[in-house]
């Protein structure tokens, strides 16, 4: 779940940064943002990707005969 959060974050910063260079006329800050936000998604994805895996480890657990 860290993941996740922290890929929601990183999507608002980068949101923000993007903002930032627009209204500032600064090309190389809002790249930047553009940059964060996409590292937010992958991070956030990756996050999403290990909840599913860790549910489906844990139903299988449920299913082994002792």
């Amino acid at each position: 779940m860290a993941d996740k959060a922290k890929g929601k974050m990183e999507q608002a910063k980068g949101k923000a940064k993007e903002v930032a260079g627009k209204v500032t006329g600064n090309e190389r800050m809002q790249a930047e943002g553009k940059t964060d936000q996409v590292k937010g998604k992958t991070r956030e994805a990756a996050g999403k990707a290990e909840e599913q895996a860790k549910g489906v480890k844990d139903s299988l657990r449920g299913r082994q005969k002792p």
